[in-house]
């Protein structure tokens, strides 16, 4: 057993190498959308897999090199378009993504022991680029840490301004299915042509976008900043499981005559009882909840199949405290079911009309953001050896994620950091007449 939840150090027997695709690639900048190009997404998406039986190195480097002739934007570098323009392209040149193996004195079994709740001491598990700056830091990076038991630990860093969730999810399947099924055609194609959702010309602004904001808080209608405030103090992550009946039992105690989804049942609840547990005031402060949206198959004409760029978009729910705190949840999902219905074709178009504007951002100030992890098929990745014993994020953060329960496709968790002093409070109002449902 493990004396504390800090893992034990990585051992690199080498330095990382660079794994280049396997065959010519074509050499040329590719264009960011204004989706892809948002200062709010740049950043890596790092997920971390534990698998019960380690797969070969080379096998792994080998079918890595393979796929990134189909991905090769990936082994790619983003680059400013022009040394005083903040637009960032994509310059396809084929250097290589980062790949590193180590070796941690570790078994599966320890590590699920610590699986609920990341530290700050799993960042051993990716190399750590050393960059000046974000763009100096290669779009995609992979760590394989085998362990004592003869497991491994997969880790992959994919660079959010080329991938959303789902694009970084297809190219993790495409991985596993050309190490699986080399004699087949690939039929994981993607689409790289991104001008699909270029801003029109002039800007067409018809939609308001209460998710986006050009001035700060303090000029505006509150002087809390929730995000500062957060951000000043330590945090704890936390990590609640809810089943199906949880769910069910959310729909019938807050809104039995209310048609709605999981997610909007769950999303609700959660925005309220992270509201609550920071006792914000005053009772008229404006909060947001801000959530991932695939709009794919909401623009005309639709985004191609294969598309992995950045189809997403934060829709935004807007209320004020009293009222999400002592009004029933219905009001809540309500303000969602409208979020998400407001973003038609038109509505899209002008979110990134908008964004041409360098100066408008997301607006984290006031806002719980809540990203979907939980329908992407992240949780059933095989390369070989049977699929993960565990899936999720390699840190946690205030941004809150729904994430994919291995081996039940039907359950969500919730993971979250929140102030050490409210974390008992937090997870209080999480369960609150749930745990007993499954009893």
């Amino acid at each position: 057993m493990l004396r504390s939840e800090e893992l034990p150090d990585c051992f690199y027997k080498k330095k990382p190498t660079l794994i280049y695709p396997n065959s010519a690639t074509p050499n040329h900048s590719l264009y960011l959308s204004n989706l892809d190009d948002q200062k709010f997404l740049r950043f890596s998406i790092k997920y971390l897999y534990l698998f019960q039986k380690a797969v070969s190195l080379d096998i792994l480097k080998y079918s890595l090199s393979k796929v990134l002739v189909h991905y090769y934007p990936l082994a790619g570098r983003l680059r400013a378009s022009s040394p005083h323009d903040h637009k960032l392209q994509i310059d396809c040149n084929g250097q290589g993504a980062v790949f590193a193996d180590a070796f941690m004195d570790i078994t599966c079994h320890q590590f699920l022991q610590l699986s609920g709740k990341p530290n700050r001491s799993w960042r051993k598990l990716l190399y750590s680029v050393e960059a000046h700056s974000f763009l100096d830091i290669p779009p995609l990076v992979v760590q394989v840490t085998n362990l004592r038991c003869g497991g491994m630990i997969l880790c992959t860093a994919i660079n959010h301004c080329i991938c959303d969730g789902i694009g970084t999810s297809q190219f993790l399947h495409a991985w596993s299915y050309v190490l699986t099924k080399p004699k087949l055609d690939f039929t994981f194609l993607p689409f790289h042509f991104i001008q699909v959702l270029k801003a029109r010309d002039p800007p067409q602004i018809t939609h308001t976008n209460l998710g986006y904001t050009k001035t700060t808080l303090k000029d505006n209608y509150t002087h809390v900043d929730i995000n500062q405030y957060l951000q000043s103090q330590p945090l704890v992550p936390t990590s609640l499981t809810f089943t199906p009946t949880h769910i069910l039992c959310l729909k019938r105690q807050y809104f039995p005559s209310l048609k709605c989804t999981h997610f909007e049942a769950l999303a609700s609840h959660t925005w309220r009882s992270w509201v609550q547990s920071l006792d914000l005031s005053p009772p008229s402060l404006k909060v947001k909840l801000l959530f991932s949206v695939n709009v794919r198959k909401k623009l005309v004409p639709e985004l191609p199949q294969g598309y992995y760029g950045n189809g997403i978009v934060l829709a935004c729910a807007e209320t004020v405290v009293k009222d999400l705190v002592n009004v029933n949840l219905y009001h809540a999902i309500k303000l969602i079911q409208q979020a998400k219905s407001s973003l038609t074709d038109g509505n899209v178009r002008s979110m990134i009309d908008l964004l041409e504007d360098k100066n408008v951002k997301t607006d984290t100030c006031s806002s719980l953001v809540i990203s979907q992890w939980a329908k992407l098929g992240l949780e059933d990745l095989d390369f070989g050896e049977g699929e993960a014993l565990h899936m999720g994020p390699l840190t946690s953060d205030i941004y809150c994620l729904f994430l994919p329960v291995v081996g039940n496709f039907d359950s969500v968790r919730v993971q979250v950091s929140v102030p050490e002093s409210v974390v008992e409070k937090f997870e209080y109002y999480m369960m609150d007449g749930l745990d007993k449902e499954d009893k």
